[in-house]
Protein backbone atom coordinates (compact mmCIF):
# COMPACT_ATOMS: atom_id res chain seq x y z
CA UNK A 1 0.00 0.00 0.00
CA UNK A 2 1.42 3.57 -0.80
CA UNK A 3 2.21 5.59 1.93
CA UNK A 4 3.23 9.38 0.53
CA UNK A 5 5.80 10.69 2.84
CA UNK A 6 4.33 14.23 3.38
CA UNK A 7 0.90 12.71 3.63
CA UNK A 8 2.04 10.91 6.96
CA UNK A 9 4.01 13.74 8.32
CA UNK A 10 0.82 16.23 8.21
CA UNK A 11 -1.47 13.01 9.83
CA UNK A 12 1.67 12.83 12.32
CA UNK A 13 1.31 16.38 13.51
CA UNK A 14 -2.52 15.48 13.70
CA UNK A 15 -1.46 12.93 16.47
CA UNK A 16 1.11 14.97 18.54
CA UNK A 17 -2.07 15.94 21.00
CA UNK A 18 -1.80 12.40 22.00
CA UNK A 19 1.73 12.28 22.52
CA UNK A 20 1.24 13.56 26.31
CA UNK A 21 -1.57 11.06 27.49
CA UNK A 22 0.80 8.28 28.15
CA UNK A 23 0.76 4.92 26.88
CA UNK A 24 -2.02 3.40 28.79
CA UNK A 25 -4.05 6.09 28.56
CA UNK A 26 -3.75 6.58 24.89
CA UNK A 27 -4.63 2.84 24.38
CA UNK A 28 -8.09 3.06 26.52
CA UNK A 29 -9.05 6.15 24.28
CA UNK A 30 -7.93 5.03 20.69
CA UNK A 31 -9.53 2.01 19.75
CA UNK A 32 -12.19 2.27 17.52
CA UNK A 33 -14.46 -0.58 16.00
CA UNK A 34 -13.71 -2.14 12.28
CA UNK A 35 -17.10 -1.27 10.61
CA UNK A 36 -15.99 -5.22 8.89
CA UNK A 37 -15.14 -7.20 11.13
CA UNK A 38 -16.29 -5.29 14.22
CA UNK A 39 -13.11 -5.77 15.45
CA UNK A 40 -11.83 -3.18 17.83
CA UNK A 41 -8.51 -1.59 17.01
CA UNK A 42 -5.43 0.67 17.79
CA UNK A 43 -6.63 4.12 15.84
CA UNK A 44 -5.67 7.73 16.98
CA UNK A 45 -6.97 8.95 14.06
CA UNK A 46 -10.61 9.99 12.79
CA UNK A 47 -12.10 10.24 9.25
CA UNK A 48 -13.05 13.36 9.81
CA UNK A 49 -8.97 14.54 10.73
CA UNK A 50 -7.48 11.94 8.22
CA UNK A 51 -9.72 13.00 4.73
CA UNK A 52 -9.25 16.11 4.45
CA UNK A 53 -5.45 15.55 4.36
CA UNK A 54 -5.91 12.65 2.18
CA UNK A 55 -7.77 14.57 -0.59
CA UNK A 56 -5.13 17.09 -0.90
CA UNK A 57 -2.35 14.58 -1.06
CA UNK A 58 -4.47 12.73 -3.80
CA UNK A 59 -5.13 15.91 -5.38
CA UNK A 60 -1.19 16.77 -5.23
CA UNK A 61 0.05 13.40 -6.44
CA UNK A 62 -2.30 13.74 -9.22
CA UNK A 63 -0.95 16.84 -10.34
CA UNK A 64 2.80 15.86 -10.61
CA UNK A 65 1.50 12.64 -12.25
CA UNK A 66 0.51 11.89 -16.15
CA UNK A 67 -2.69 10.58 -15.60
CA UNK A 68 -4.12 8.17 -18.70
CA UNK A 69 -7.40 8.99 -19.68
CA UNK A 70 -9.79 8.01 -22.34
CA UNK A 71 -7.80 4.60 -23.49
CA UNK A 72 -9.56 1.26 -22.78
CA UNK A 73 -6.92 0.43 -19.83
CA UNK A 74 -8.24 3.81 -18.26
CA UNK A 75 -11.77 2.69 -18.97
CA UNK A 76 -11.17 -0.47 -17.36
CA UNK A 77 -9.56 1.01 -13.85
CA UNK A 78 -12.82 3.41 -13.92
CA UNK A 79 -15.14 0.06 -14.25
CA UNK A 80 -13.75 -1.86 -12.32
CA UNK A 81 -13.03 0.61 -9.56
CA UNK A 82 -16.91 1.59 -9.74
CA UNK A 83 -17.43 -2.34 -9.36
CA UNK A 84 -15.67 -2.46 -6.42
CA UNK A 85 -17.49 1.02 -5.15
CA UNK A 86 -20.91 -0.75 -5.11
CA UNK A 87 -19.34 -3.92 -3.65
CA UNK A 88 -18.30 -2.16 -0.92
CA UNK A 89 -21.71 -0.09 -0.35
CA UNK A 90 -23.55 -3.36 -0.52
CA UNK A 91 -21.79 -5.12 1.69
CA UNK A 92 -21.38 -2.48 4.51
CA UNK A 93 -25.12 -1.86 4.08
CA UNK A 94 -25.87 -5.40 4.87
CA UNK A 95 -23.37 -5.48 7.87
CA UNK A 96 -25.23 -2.34 9.18
CA UNK A 97 -22.99 0.32 8.23
CA UNK A 98 -23.76 2.22 5.71
CA UNK A 99 -23.09 5.33 6.80
CA UNK A 100 -19.37 4.53 7.09
CA UNK A 101 -19.48 5.68 3.56
CA UNK A 102 -21.22 8.72 4.17
CA UNK A 103 -17.67 11.09 3.56
CA UNK A 104 -15.49 8.93 1.09
CA UNK A 105 -15.46 10.43 -2.51
CA UNK A 106 -14.48 7.84 -4.82
CA UNK A 107 -11.90 8.03 -7.50
CA UNK A 108 -9.93 5.73 -9.75
CA UNK A 109 -7.19 7.00 -11.89
CA UNK A 110 -4.27 5.27 -14.01
CA UNK A 111 -1.02 7.15 -13.97
CA UNK A 112 1.79 6.44 -16.59
CA UNK A 113 4.24 4.36 -13.91
CA UNK A 114 6.22 1.64 -14.81
CA UNK A 115 6.24 0.63 -10.81
CA UNK A 116 4.17 -2.50 -10.28
CA UNK A 117 2.23 -0.77 -7.60
CA UNK A 118 -1.79 0.57 -6.75
CA UNK A 119 -2.91 1.81 -3.60
CA UNK A 120 -5.88 3.59 -2.09
CA UNK A 121 -5.55 6.21 0.20
CA UNK A 122 -8.61 7.31 3.22
CA UNK A 123 -11.51 8.17 1.81
CA UNK A 124 -11.54 6.19 -1.78
CA UNK A 125 -9.10 8.00 -3.53
CA UNK A 126 -7.68 4.58 -5.96
CA UNK A 127 -4.34 4.97 -8.26
CA UNK A 128 -3.30 2.13 -10.45
CA UNK A 129 0.15 2.29 -11.90
CA UNK A 130 0.60 1.17 -15.34
CA UNK A 131 3.05 -1.01 -14.72
CA UNK A 132 1.17 -3.48 -13.04
CA UNK A 133 -1.07 -4.37 -15.73
CA UNK A 134 1.07 -6.84 -17.11
CA UNK A 135 0.53 -8.37 -14.05
CA UNK A 136 -3.14 -7.98 -13.78
CA UNK A 137 -3.81 -9.37 -17.44
CA UNK A 138 -7.53 -9.12 -16.95
CA UNK A 139 -10.48 -7.44 -15.25
CA UNK A 140 -10.64 -9.89 -12.57
CA UNK A 141 -6.78 -9.69 -12.06
CA UNK A 142 -7.56 -5.94 -11.69
CA UNK A 143 -10.50 -6.57 -9.42
CA UNK A 144 -8.37 -8.24 -7.42
CA UNK A 145 -5.94 -5.67 -6.58
CA UNK A 146 -8.24 -2.96 -6.46
CA UNK A 147 -10.15 -4.80 -3.86
CA UNK A 148 -7.25 -5.60 -1.84
CA UNK A 149 -6.48 -1.52 -1.93
CA UNK A 150 -10.08 -0.87 -1.28
CA UNK A 151 -10.20 -3.09 1.91
CA UNK A 152 -7.12 -1.40 3.57
CA UNK A 153 -9.34 1.87 3.83
CA UNK A 154 -11.84 0.22 4.49
CA UNK A 155 -10.53 -1.38 7.17
CA UNK A 156 -8.63 1.95 8.24
CA UNK A 157 -5.32 0.49 8.14
CA UNK A 158 -3.25 3.45 7.57
CA UNK A 159 -4.89 4.99 10.40
CA UNK A 160 -4.11 2.19 12.59
CA UNK A 161 -0.31 1.81 11.12
CA UNK A 162 -0.20 5.41 12.48
CA UNK A 163 -1.27 5.02 15.60
CA UNK A 164 1.13 2.39 16.17
CA UNK A 165 4.14 4.11 14.88
CA UNK A 166 3.30 7.05 17.13
CA UNK A 167 2.86 4.45 20.31
CA UNK A 168 6.34 3.38 18.91
CA UNK A 169 7.55 6.94 19.32
CA UNK A 170 5.63 7.31 22.98
CA UNK A 171 7.59 3.82 23.67
CA UNK A 172 10.94 5.52 22.51
CA UNK A 173 10.79 8.61 24.87
CA UNK A 174 10.06 6.10 27.35
CA UNK A 175 13.18 4.55 26.99
CA UNK A 176 15.37 7.90 26.51
CA UNK A 177 14.52 8.56 30.17
CA UNK A 178 15.04 5.23 31.57
CA UNK A 179 18.07 5.20 30.07
CA UNK A 180 19.10 9.09 30.39
CA UNK A 181 21.78 7.96 32.97
CA UNK A 182 23.17 5.35 30.98
CA UNK A 183 26.74 5.69 29.46
CA UNK A 184 26.35 6.11 25.93
CA UNK A 185 27.60 2.80 24.81
CA UNK A 186 24.77 1.28 26.74
CA UNK A 187 22.20 3.95 25.50
CA UNK A 188 23.21 2.34 22.26
CA UNK A 189 22.67 -1.21 22.95
CA UNK A 190 19.32 -0.33 24.37
CA UNK A 191 18.29 1.44 21.55
CA UNK A 192 19.11 -1.30 18.81
CA UNK A 193 17.04 -3.72 21.16
CA UNK A 194 13.94 -1.55 21.61
CA UNK A 195 14.10 -0.81 17.62
CA UNK A 196 14.60 -4.41 16.85
CA UNK A 197 11.78 -5.20 19.54
CA UNK A 198 9.03 -2.53 17.96
CA UNK A 199 9.81 -2.80 14.45
CA UNK A 200 9.78 -6.92 14.31
CA UNK A 201 7.95 -7.56 17.54
CA UNK A 202 5.11 -5.15 16.61
CA UNK A 203 5.34 -3.16 13.48
CA UNK A 204 5.97 -5.30 11.20
CA UNK A 205 3.48 -8.60 12.12
CA UNK A 206 0.76 -5.53 12.30
CA UNK A 207 1.33 -4.47 8.89
CA UNK A 208 1.21 -8.36 7.79
CA UNK A 209 -2.37 -8.52 9.87
CA UNK A 210 -3.14 -5.68 7.74
CA UNK A 211 -2.11 -7.51 4.65
CA UNK A 212 -3.62 -10.98 5.55
CA UNK A 213 -7.03 -9.02 6.47
CA UNK A 214 -6.85 -6.91 3.14
CA UNK A 215 -6.47 -10.49 1.37
CA UNK A 216 -9.84 -11.52 3.27
CA UNK A 217 -12.09 -8.70 2.79
CA UNK A 218 -10.81 -8.07 -0.89
CA UNK A 219 -11.64 -11.42 -1.97
CA UNK A 220 -15.15 -10.76 -0.49
CA UNK A 221 -15.79 -7.50 -2.39
CA UNK A 222 -14.35 -9.17 -5.31
CA UNK A 223 -17.08 -11.94 -5.36
CA UNK A 224 -19.55 -8.99 -4.43
CA UNK A 225 -18.75 -6.77 -7.51
CA UNK A 226 -19.12 -9.84 -9.52
CA UNK A 227 -16.25 -11.60 -10.13
CA UNK A 228 -14.56 -15.05 -9.55
CA UNK A 229 -12.47 -14.61 -6.40
CA UNK A 230 -10.91 -18.09 -7.80
CA UNK A 231 -8.92 -15.92 -9.98
CA UNK A 232 -7.19 -13.68 -6.94
CA UNK A 233 -4.89 -17.19 -7.00
CA UNK A 234 -4.24 -17.17 -10.65
CA UNK A 235 -3.00 -13.11 -9.87
CA UNK A 236 -1.08 -13.75 -7.29
CA UNK A 237 0.53 -16.66 -9.07
CA UNK A 238 1.49 -14.33 -11.25
CA UNK A 239 2.75 -11.49 -8.89
CA UNK A 240 5.28 -14.31 -7.59
CA UNK A 241 6.85 -15.14 -10.32
CA UNK A 242 7.32 -11.62 -11.35
CA UNK A 243 9.74 -11.52 -7.89
CA UNK A 244 11.37 -14.54 -9.11
CA UNK A 245 10.87 -15.85 -5.99
CA UNK A 246 13.38 -13.28 -4.77
CA UNK A 247 11.69 -11.98 -1.92
CA UNK A 248 11.86 -10.71 2.34
CA UNK A 249 12.03 -13.37 4.50
CA UNK A 250 8.73 -13.77 5.78
CA UNK A 251 9.63 -12.54 9.57
CA UNK A 252 11.16 -9.32 8.02
CA UNK A 253 8.59 -8.31 5.93
CA UNK A 254 5.55 -6.40 5.92
CA UNK A 255 3.66 -8.52 3.71
CA UNK A 256 3.35 -12.37 3.97
CA UNK A 257 5.24 -14.71 2.04
CA UNK A 258 4.09 -15.20 -2.03
CA UNK A 259 3.35 -19.05 -0.76
CA UNK A 260 1.62 -18.05 2.52
CA UNK A 261 -0.50 -15.67 0.82
CA UNK A 262 -1.57 -18.05 -1.89
CA UNK A 263 -2.46 -20.75 0.62
CA UNK A 264 -4.52 -18.72 2.78
CA UNK A 265 -6.46 -17.12 -0.11
CA UNK A 266 -7.17 -20.68 -1.40
CA UNK A 267 -8.74 -21.65 2.17
CA UNK A 268 -10.36 -17.64 2.05
CA UNK A 269 -12.28 -18.43 -1.01
CA UNK A 270 -15.44 -20.58 0.16
CA UNK A 271 -15.90 -17.96 2.64
CA UNK A 272 -16.04 -15.08 0.28
CA UNK A 273 -18.28 -16.73 -2.05
CA UNK A 274 -20.11 -18.06 0.72
CA UNK A 275 -20.70 -14.22 1.62
CA UNK A 276 -21.20 -13.04 -1.52
CA UNK A 277 -24.67 -15.05 -1.64
CA UNK A 278 -26.24 -13.59 1.35
CA UNK A 279 -25.24 -9.91 0.96
CA UNK A 280 -26.15 -10.84 -2.96
CA UNK A 281 -23.86 -9.39 -6.15
CA UNK A 282 -23.72 -6.19 -8.69
CA UNK A 283 -25.84 -7.02 -11.46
Amino acid sequence: MFFNRIFAIKIARIMKKYMFLGIFGALVMACATNPITGKQNLNFVSNSELFPTSFQQYSTFLSENKVITGTTDAKLVENVGLKIKLAAEKYLTYLGQSQYLKDYRWEYKLVDNKEVNAWCLPGGKIVVYSGILPITQNESGLATVMGHEVSHALANHGAQRMSAAQLQQIGGAVLDAATANKTAQTREIFSQAYGMGTEVGVMLPFSRSNESEADKIGLTLMAIAGYNPDDAVSFWTRMSAKSGGASTPEFMSTHPSDATRIANIKALIPEAKAIALKVGTIK
